[in-house]
């Protein structure tokens, strides 16, 4: 055993001199981030030389190459102890959709509910997952997924999933994609959602921006009749619904207002000027940015399946990527007539909760091969893991995933780890480029930055989702006149005696 020592020792020598030069001149460079140095340090002190070892015996080499092994954190005999929000309260703000999960050890996880999400669907899973060992995510998960569902009833059960992976990666040590198998990729793919600009010119302006200046290669642009409300002849239908959601997305209270109103249900139909309006946006788009580029499309309205197959016509020549969401996700056979009618592929998922269920899931739409793409919501699909095995799945079907995101910093790094280990990941989502002070919400706790020219970076040297939150920026965008910073949460602590079991 000494020999065979003796030989790696000598194999190695050279490489660990090299390595260790190569630290010290990275610690000593004035321009090594601080987080980037101890990362550095800690590496030194832990790391094992062969070559000065060979004076000891087996047993003390064994002794000594371990000696360094953190014992700050006990993953055994981690428990569950709160769960608070940034902001309490349905405000709206950035802050209200943070939680963090604290546990006895001092480490804790931060999870995120989704934009529109009621913060109850995560507070009432305090009762059940308090005491439980945070490392056990997939049993945590089937404590609590009966309590999500399809939309943002899904917000609360990914933020606690994404949470205690959190944790589970900071007690261990290691990122949140190596607990998932490894990773596929170091960076990953971005696409740049861009909001609606009716002058077809303008839009086209700010498409190539995305794409020449900040160095995006994926596009998405929202095409639909929300872009025709107010070109005369463009529509049929659309003045009944007028005051009733249609101008002003998301107002109306009123069970029959536009936006509570499945597509079929609208008959809204568009023209043939309309079509020509629509068609003429996306050849300006395509014009701007060149035939290299990918292009999305989103944001259609609330119309039948002929009238989504009338826009797909209309515009397949340009090879979009994908017409995203044109009719609601549960009507299946829809989908596939819209699919067998086009030519531009069709993609579907942000609102649907987990693989399988009772309640829906993906698992019908892959097996029936109804659209081209799946786009899940990790925040609305059940967290990371149940995310990786939609993938997973969809991959085994020939089916590419391309991950929807409308949330903060945190949920947008769980995003990252899970498509790290996706293979069948094709692009993510920045639904946030125009906001300059997304990225300064979180402190990134590796050594390099969140996003880096339309790639994500996946989290090489920093453990768990790789993040802290920025407090002074997270403040800065609570609601106006909000005060408490995680505050506690007693009104959660305990829902009394509930039979939750889904059988008897």
């Amino acid at each position: 055993m000494k020999s065979i020592l003796h030989q790696i020792a000598d194999k190695t020598r050279y490489k660990e001199r090299a390595e260790a030069e190569a630290i010290r001149t990275e610690i000593s460079n004035p321009s090594t981030p601080n987080d980037r140095r101890n990362f550095l340090k800690k590496a030194a002190l832990g790391g094992i030389a062969l070559g000065g070892l060979m004076h000891l015996s087996i047993e003390d080499t064994i002794a000594q190459t371990t000696s360094k092994v953190s014992r700050s954190s006990s993953p055994s005999d981690l428990k569950i102890t709160d769960l608070r929000f940034a902001e309490k309260g349905n405000k709206g703000s950035y802050a209200n959709r943070i939680l963090r999960i604290d546990t006895n050890q001092g480490i804790y996880g931060l999870g995120d509910i989704r934009d529109g999400t009621d913060q109850r669907f995560a507070g009432m899973l305090k009762s059940k997952i308090v005491g439980l060992n945070p490392c056990n995510v997939e049993m945590i998960f089937k404590v609590i997924k009966q309590f999500g569902g399809p939309g943002r009833q899904g917000g609360g059960v990914s933020a606690v999933e994404m949470a205690v992976w959190d944790i589970c990666g900071k007690a261990l040590g290691v990122p949140v994609w190596q607990l998932l198998g490894g990773r596929y990729r170091d960076k990953v793919r971005l696409y740049a959602d861009t909001p609606e600009i009716e002058d077809p010119a303008e839009f086209a302006k700010v498409l190539k921006d995305r794409m020449e200046v900040k160095g995006y290669s994926w596009l998405k642009m929202d095409l639909g009749i929300p872009a025709l409300l107010d070109i005369p002849g463009a529509l049929v239908n659309d003045k009944a619904w007028t005051n009733r959601g249609l101008d002003n997305a998301y107002s109306g209270k009123n069970y029959t207002d536009y936006y509570n109103q499945e597509h079929p249900f609208t008959q809204i139909q568009i023209t043939e000027k309309g079509l020509e309006r629509l068609a003429q946006t996306v050849e300006a788009v395509r014009n701007a940015v060149g035939t290299e580029i990918p292009i999305s499309a989103d944001h259609f309205g609330h119309i039948d399946m002929n009238q989504a197959i009338r826009i797909a016509k209309a515009v397949d020549k340009y090879r979009l990527a994908w017409l995203e969401d044109t009719v609601a996700w549960f009507y299946t056979d829809q989908l596939k007539e819209i699919k067998a009618s086009i030519e531009t592929p069709l993609c579907t998922g942000e609102d649907i909760y987990m693989l399988s269920g009772m309640i829906g899931g993906f698992k019908k739409l892959i097996d029936e091969r109804a659209v081209d793409i799946i786009h899940p919501d990790l925040v609305s699909a059940g967290g990371i893991l149940e995310t990786k095995k939609i993938v997973d799945y969809a991959e085994e079907a020939g089916l590419p995933a391309a991950f929807h995101a409308n949330s903060t910093p945190v949920a947008f790094m769980a995003n990252v780890h899970c498509a790290a280990a996706s293979e069948g990941f094709l692009v993510l989502e920045h639904h946030n480029l125009d906001n300059p002070w997304f990225e300064g919400l979180v402190k990134m706790t590796g050594s390099q930055p969140m996003i880096t020219k339309g790639y994500a970076n996946v989290p090489l040297d920093a453990p768990g989702l790789g993040i802290e939150l920025n407090d002074e920026n997270l403040k800065a965008r609570m609601s106006k006149g909000a005060t408490g910073y995680f505050e506690p949460t007693p009104e959660w602590d305990s829902t009394g005696f509930v039979y939750d079991k889904l059988w008897i």
